[in-house]
């Protein structure tokens, strides 16, 4: 990735649509993230602003956000100082990860003050800082920094803003001559051994290695070749010329390694399937949505999934002793035949013995078993014992094998829950912790304040096929339930991987062709456990021929009258069927 400098210019100049509009609401749905919604002047959307260290980011975003029921000190303050307050200006600061919103709002008595959020995008180091320009103070940061943390600046309410240390390098929108780029260049140069495309990220602010690639390669520089600037200027030059013109193409390049890069500007350098943008906006959301929402995901639903884990060890391990149980029990006959035999011997047994040597009568060749006594018991009381012993074992056969079924629904059920998590949304994991508490797995946290009200239906996730068909995915056991039992018609067709943990998907009506049914099975395999297989089973049969049995855990439903598709996902073809979330 390269979330450089010349990106940040060309974000910052699409959101001077913003100027002279009014941020609407502020939120804050993660510890370091921002949502601001603007409005007025031709505007209204959602801004996204986040400190994220792995993904931080600064783009118009379309995507939804779980508040949190109390929204953090932070947020609270930014409304403070700034919801209601008109954008007044947003610049970048040089070439630099750095931009400053300037925000004029009317205070409690009516008189207008000038506030100033500064957005610091530069890997861990990234804060979202709000100050007062008229003093340099700050209010506060996102993520607080202290004289542990940094001895260079702190970020502490009331500390003076001390701006991220200045590296020394050019700003390269301030070099309008060749011979101003051979004299940045020359220090670097006179080495001699030294690659263009490291030259260029030493020399100059704002530029990302895959920014100096694409320069070099452009210059006709083998990557890791030196080159003199002479050489490097006319590439240098016009690249820069489009830049200060704001002549931007947003790219995505998928390499076949699977590692993807993006990029303001064309990147005739990269191998790999690409694709371009209308806006840098789409480009970053379209980069940064799903791995963002991944990682925050995998935060929130931390503890689940190490729960889930546990209690799915527990149930295999117990799944292990239970066989060992039943591998006994189907030895109760051998107790049963010990104890006639002693019944059948008694007058050779005596009181006190230990053992007693016995003709087998049951074996055709009439061999002789030693039987281990109790001593302390009469023959007739270890005939008994060994009776008991057989009843004991007779009667568990039944209830091991009982238990041995409901261990390994457990053991399903859990592991669909895991894979329900792989593929949650953050909306998707409040339903499952739900789901867990009401099954008895996990206490309510009962957190203090007012507790968000369950809508009486969940959010489901709605494709639309290449034919035009409605297809509805089921992401956990809440949506599978209310989609396969309450939202679905007889007529409706019903997918599910088979034998395999995966959503529910519902084809709505019948007016569809192969090529529906083709993607709605390939998007039952792709948000199921087989996601990343090959020819992967897919059992599909009208809503009619499904039901749940009672008492059954939730999400899980028996069916018949089926056929079975075999696809294997295809992630980009899922990708350009349109979707939308419908409550």
């Amino acid at each position: 990735m390269a979330l450089d400098g010349i990106v940040i210019r060309a974000v910052t100049h699409e959101l001077q649509s913003c100027v002279g509009a009014r941020i609407h609401k502020i939120q804050q749905p993660g510890d370091r993230e921002l949502v601001l919604h603007i409005r007025g002047g031709g505007t209204n959307g959602k801004l996204l602003i986040s400190a994220n260290p792995t993904y931080p980011r600064l783009h118009w975003t379309r995507q939804t956000f779980v508040n949190p029921l109390e929204a953090p000190m932070f947020c609270m303050l930014l409304r403070k100082h700034c919801e209601g307050g008109w954008i007044e200006s947003i610049r970048q600061v040089g070439n630099e990860r750095i931009v400053h919103f300037n925000i004029r709002q009317r205070d409690e008595l009516g008189d207008l003050s000038l506030k100033t959020i500064v957005v610091e995008l530069m890997g861990r180091h990234s804060n979202i800082i709000l100050l007062n320009p008229a003093t340099g103070a700050i209010h506060d940061g996102i993520h607080h920094v202290t004289p542990a943390i940094s001895s260079y600046r702190v970020v502490l309410p009331g500390a003076r803003y001390i701006a991220p240390p200045d590296q020394g390098k050019t700003d390269p929108l301030t070099v309008d001559s060749e011979r101003s780029f051979a004299a940045c260049l020359k220090p670097l140069a006179e080495n001699g051994d030294m690659p263009a495309e490291r030259m260029l990220v030493a020399a100059f602010s704002g530029f990302s290695p895959l920014i100096a690639r694409e320069i070099a390669h452009r210059a006709g520089v083998a990557p890791g070749e030196p080159a003199a600037p002479e050489r490097l200027w006319p590439a240098f030059a016009r690249m820069l010329e489009d830049i200060r013109m704001h002549r931007y193409e947003p790219v995505i390049v998928d390499a076949e390694g699977g590692k993807s890069v993006f990029s303001a500007i064309a990147l005739t350098h990269a191998e790999g399937r690409r694709e371009t943008y209308a806006s840098i906006s789409e480009c970053l959301e379209a980069y940064y949505g799903d791995k963002a929402e991944r990682d925050a995901v995998k935060q929130r639903a931390a503890d689940l999934i190490r729960f889930i884990q546990n209690e799915k060890a527990k149930n295999e391990k117990k799944i292990e002793k239970l066989q060992e149980t039943l591998e006994e029990a189907k030895d109760a006959d051998k107790y049963r035949i010990i104890g006639e035999l002693i019944t059948a011997y008694m007058h050779q047994i005596r009181q006190g013995d230990s053992r007693a040597e016995l003709i087998n009568y049951y074996d055709e060749e009439q061999r002789p078993v030693v039987v281990e006594l109790d001593p302390q018991l009469t023959p007739s009381e270890n005939a008994q014992r060994y009776f008991r012993r057989y009843a004991k074992h007779r009667n568990s056969l039944a209830v091991v094998t009982g238990q041995i079924e409901r261990t390994r629904e457990e053991i399903e059920y859990l592991a669909a829950l895991l894979q329900q998590l792989d593929t949650a949304s953050l909306a998707d994991i409040e339903e499952i912790r739900e789901e867990l508490v009401e099954q008895g797995y996990i206490r309510d946290r009962g957190k203090r304040g007012p507790k968000r009200k369950k809508p009486a239906r969940p959010a489901l996730l709605c494709y639309t096929s290449s034919e035009g068909a409605t297809i509805y995915v089921g992401k956990n056991n809440t949506q599978n339930e209310y989609l396969t039992n309450r939202l679905a018609s007889p007529g409706d067709t019903w997918l599910h991987t088979k034998d395999i943990p995966g959503s529910h998907v519902v084809i709505r009506g019948d007016g569809f062709g192969e090529t529906t049914l083709e993607e709605a099975a390939m998007l039952a395999a792709y948000y199921s456990q087989a996601r990343e297989s090959s020819r992967v089973p897919v059992d599909y049969t009208l809503i009619r021929h499904v039901r749940k049995p009672n008492g059954a855990k939730p999400g899980f439903v028996i069916y018949d009258n089926q056929k079975t598709l075999f696809v294997t996902p295809d992630e980009q073809r899922i990708r350009s069927l349109p979707s939308v979330i419908r409550a």
